[in-house]
């Protein structure tokens, strides 16, 4: 195979047509108003609720202040049950609040929170859980409500892998007390950078608004130790844009990960993703678990970037082995989510992703089985 010259990244953006963004910022030089909380982001809010069909929703500048902010307007303590299959931002989002994660492990089928392991590591100094819905695949949210309300625990589920994704006919933004989004420009949905809260309870439209405002709520009065985490227009403005294409882009990814599954479903050693029962997926990820192949997944991972071609090892580490948490924690806690780190990796995917180049992606993998 000729080698290419021209790399293929795990993910690309996707942006909406250049003049149909140039012609939406043209009134903010009228008007001058770039950030705190003007029309288009008020637009972009009101359109979000009505696309996922929730009442609740308040934008921040990106997922990872979103999570943290939260985890404040919840006045969480103490201990919080969480996942180290995760970014980054997850764990350092607690931790930054002083709180301490205790580490449940997962399950192998879909790589999210095992829900039954959770009440073993539930202590009197745990406030709440914090799942993560992984590659798309939703957490067992029923086991986990009925686990919370038996405790009387809170949940937060990060859930910026579920964009535009239901499950059981409701969207992902409609479960626990809140759920986190990322509209970082990786997502399936971008606002170049940005993030949302949405939440259950109508109180906390207040509440988080003034934190991600230094805690601001008019000029005489400041309640909260805020930040300032606020979403400005432009990235609305690309929010809306983006929105309107957003089903056209899942689709694109659909008909990747169809390519993808036809070329490498029963390749001895490769475990590929399935879409849950009862789930409208996003096609956001392609992970790939090398578990038996010929090769190990890091010999795969190199050999990949050696034809430029750049998968990801995702998620590894896991975040309960990373350096600045040593001596902290441990991933011998966590055995499925250790073997599983150690082995997946997700493949490109992105809605303008040529089948052409998946096949050739798919080759390649299968010249090594």
């Amino acid at each position: 195979m000729e080698k290419r010259t021209k790399p293929i990244l795990v993910t690309r953006s996707s942006l909406p047509p250049y003049e149909e963004f140039a012609e939406m910022i043209r009134p903010i030089w009228d008007t001058a108003w770039l950030t705190n909380m003007g029309d288009y982001h008020k637009e972009l809010e009101r359109q979000l609720k009505a696309y996922m069909g929730i009442d609740n929703l308040v934008l921040f500048v990106n997922g990872h202040m979103a999570l943290e902010m939260a985890i404040q307007a919840l006045e969480l303590t103490g201990e919080v049950i969480t996942t180290p299959f995760t970014f980054a931002s997850t764990t350092h989002a607690i931790v930054r609040n002083n709180l301490t994660p205790v580490f449940c492990d997962i399950n192998p089928e879909d790589y999210t929170m095992d829900a039954d392991k959770i009440e073993a590591l539930i202590t009197e100094k745990t406030s709440a859980i914090i799942p993560v819905h992984v590659y798309g695949n939703f957490c067992q949210v029923d086991r986990i409500e009925e686990i919370a309300k038996k405790h009387h625990l809170k949940v937060i589920y990060d859930a910026a892998h579920t964009f535009g994704e239901t499950y059981r006919g409701k969207s992902a933004g409609a479960y626990g007390d809140a759920s986190i989004f990322s509209f970082h420009a990786t997502k399936v949905f971008n606002t170049i950078e940005g993030g949302a809260v949405a939440f259950r309870e109508e109180w906390m439209d207040h509440r988080l608004n003034c934190l991600k405002n230094f805690g601001i709520v008019d000029q005489d009065h400041v309640v909260w130790v805020g930040g300032n985490a606020k979403m400005n227009e432009f990235q609305a403005v690309m929010g809306i844009c983006n929105l309107r294409h957003v089903d056209q882009e899942i689709e694109k990814r659909r008909l990747v990960t169809e390519r993808y599954l036809e070329r490498l479903e029963g390749t001895k050693g490769l475990k590929l993703p399935h879409v849950q029962k009862d789930v409208k997926p996003n096609y956001a990820y392609f992970p790939v678990v090398f578990d038996g192949f010929a090769c190990s997944r890091d010999e795969m991972w190199r050999y990949l970037g050696e034809h430029q071609i750049f998968a990801r090892k995702y998620f590894y580490p896991l975040t309960n082995e990373f350096q600045c948490y040593e001596g902290h924690f441990t991933s011998q806690t966590t055995p499925v989510a250790k073997y599983i780190g150690d082995r997946v990796m997700t493949l490109p995917l992105y809605a303008d992703l040529a089948l052409r180049d998946v096949d050739e992606i798919c080759s390649l993998i299968l010249g090594r089985a």
